[in-house]
């Protein structure tokens, strides 16, 4: 990578000293995968950390939404938004099943509780919302009507590692909550996720289906598939989460002084902070109002690319602007304004541990014209 880019996150990494140690380890025992002993250690530190009472590690991110669909026995119709990285409708388009795209809070970008109901038909059998940015969605009014229909709600919770409100994980809303480790997150593996669930019984049915359905040496209980995560991703992890919270902070710093500065520019909106949420700072995206700021979103956008800035317009396009997507009878633009509003005019800034002051300056030089 060219010093001059700057990247809009860096990867989380382990010191390599204390990472070859834990190395040494596996390669004494043999024992690369299948449970081992840091996958165990893991699971049990990832369960203290978030404040969760059960966790299932997965290979990737993407699979822990896969497989919760699975394990609820959902089918039909779900309910979902449009306004996610494709991986969320991808889970249920491979598990056969049709998303229903409803519009989004513009206070959140998450979901817009006060639009499920009317999208509720016979077929309904789950609701997905996404805490988009990491920013927690209207979960009890999610509950509620979840609760009135008889419906699961799956969260797809990829953004909202160590996110809390009022003290209180918001991993533990819905019947799962799913997570990513990729690279690009706050905390990660290198690749890497985990399932959140509330019962022992269905942690023992998620290990069955993750690694295709042994209940025993002999016994196969279920069609499952392959989505174990191996020691050296469980090690990593182990290192990672001595380290995260600092990280976190160095990213929080990074939010404060681009709200300071970008505050008083007319035509550049954001989201402040949440009032009794822990956040986790894993993105920063402004809201670009052409008229107002003079520039459109993609002027700015190929601007910060031209001094090496890789900013990145999460989400655009909406994933219902997809091929795969666009036929279904919600996915138009006409049902998903707000969502079309912020997908058309966002920009996530860089955030990571390592940015520098510098970087940071040059970053607000270009939004601030100078």
């Amino acid at each position: 990578m060219d010093k001059n880019i700057i990247t809009v996150t860096t990867p989380l990494l382990p010191d390599l000293d204390e990472y070859y140690q834990m190395l040494r380890e596996i390669w004494d025992r043999k024992w690369v995968t299948n449970n081992g002993e840091f996958h165990q250690r893991f699971e049990a530190a990832l369960c203290e950390y978030l404040k969760v009472p059960y966790i299932s590690l997965f290979t990737n991110g993407t699979l822990p939404l896969i497989t919760a669909l699975q394990a609820l026995n959902i089918s039909g119709e779900v309910i979902t938004t449009p306004y996610s990285f494709v991986a969320t409708t991808h889970s249920l388009w491979w598990n056969g099943i049709k998303p229903v795209f409803v519009d989004i809070d513009p206070a959140t970008g998450g979901i817009d509780p006060e639009r499920i109901e009317s999208a509720i038909t016979p077929k309904t059998t789950a609701i997905m919302p996404v805490h988009v940015y990491g920013k927690p969605c209207r979960t009890r009014e999610i509950q509620d009507i979840a609760d009135k229909y008889g419906l699961k709600v799956i969260y797809d919770a990829a953004h909202a590692f160590g996110i809390e409100v009022d003290g209180k994980s918001i991993l533990n809303e819905g019947d799962m909550s799913t997570l990513s480790f990729h690279g690009t997150k706050v905390f990660g593996t290198t690749e890497g996720g985990a399932l959140v669930m509330h019962d022992e019984k269905m942690k023992q049915r998620i290990d069955y289906l993750k690694n295709f359905g042994f209940a025993g040496e002999t016994e196969v209980v279920a069609p499952g598939i392959n989505g174990k995560m191996d020691e050296l991703r469980a090690a990593i992890g182990l290192l990672n989460l001595r380290q995260v919270d600092a990280a976190i902070e160095a990213r929080h710093q990074v939010a404060i002084r681009y709200r300071e500065a970008l505050r008083p520019v007319e035509g550049i909106d954001f989201w402040d902070d949440m009032p009794g949420v822990r956040h986790n700072y894993g993105y920063f995206p402004i809201f670009v109002d052409a008229e107002k700021f003079g520039m459109t979103r993609d002027e700015l956008f190929n601007k910060l690319r031209e001094q090496g800035i890789l900013a990145r317009r999460y989400f655009y396009p909406l994933i219902s602007d997809f091929s795969t997507y666009r036929g279904l009878p919600s996915a138009t633009r006409e049902n998903l304004p707000n969502a079309t509003r912020l997908a058309d005019s966002v920009i996530c800034l860089p955030i990571h541990h390592e940015l520098t002051d510098a970087d940071q300056q040059c970053i607000l030089n270009v939004i601030l014209k100078k």
